[in-house]
């Protein structure tokens, strides 16, 4: 009866870690029973821990709304595209998203940019940051609507909020004036505070021309790519690859 009460009390208080931890002690007496109260305690704790960075994970990976079920531990080295192990092992740490840095990647259609992107982005969410994932078509066609139904403000302030702002396929089409100003508010409310990771097919030396605006290009460069870190990728289409390996030979 005791141990019930406890574990109905643990529970109303959301302290779910704690409440199933308990009962396994009570289930397995032998294994905890030279344990001194402070120590058993200190193991309720800490399984309470692990279970609230286990929701909060799986909140932010909702949150993200990523694209692909990317891990970096499954990162493809074996195909040349331009992939430094050593470049992939320090992004790794998340140092770039605590300093308020940008990754750019760009490279041919296929190369996997998306693939990395949200890679990274699941990385982050580990980590503990909170991310966003958007077509940059996409996103530019809601700011647009927001500029129509008064929800631009409110779109521009979730933005800036969150920690990594993943901003995929950027080049494919030409942007329009509203759009140019639109992303420069994305980033002059992200710049020094957030980090923004940003995929193209167009390599980034071509971005300038592709805005189309020299002194709005001028203005979101700045704020983009002077504090990024780049991936330039290369090499044949990812799929092609796969597609070959995963026929059947005659």
């Amino acid at each position: 009866m005791i141990l019930q009460t406890l574990v109905q009390s643990l529970r109303k208080l959301r302290l779910f870690g704690m409440a199933n931890a308990l009962e396994g002690q009570f289930t397995q007496p032998t294994t905890y029973a030279d344990l001194s109260f402070e120590e058993r305690l200190s193991l309720l704790l800490e399984c309470e821990t692990t279970e609230r960075d286990n929701r909060r994970r799986q909140r932010l990976l909702k949150a993200a709304k990523l694209r692909l079920p990317a891990h970096l531990a499954e990162v493809d080295y074996h195909h040349r595209r331009g992939l430094n192990k050593s470049q992939m092992a320090s992004l790794q740490t998340g140092d770039w998203i605590r300093n308020q840095q940008n990754l750019l990647i760009s490279g041919p259609t296929g190369c996997g940019k998306t693939w990395i992107a949200c890679a990274m982005g699941q990385m982050a969410c580990g980590l503990g940051f909170s991310v966003r994932y958007f077509r940059l078509a996409r996103l530019f066609e809601s700011l647009t609507l927001g500029h129509g139904d008064g929800s631009y403000s409110k779109t521009l302030r979730q933005l800036a909020k969150c920690d990594v702002l993943i901003l995929d396929d950027w080049g494919l089409d030409k942007l329009t004036l509203t759009q140019r100003k639109d992303w420069l508010e994305i980033m002059e409310d992200r710049h020094g505070l957030k980090s923004t990771l940003v995929t193209s097919q167009l390599p980034i030396t071509e971005w300038h021309a592709a805005i189309g605006d020299p002194t709005l290009a001028d203005a979101i460069l700045d704020r983009l790519v002077h504090n990024a870190h780049q991936l330039k990728l290369n090499g044949e289409s990812m799929r092609k690859v796969n597609s070959r390996l995963d026929r059947p030979r005659s």
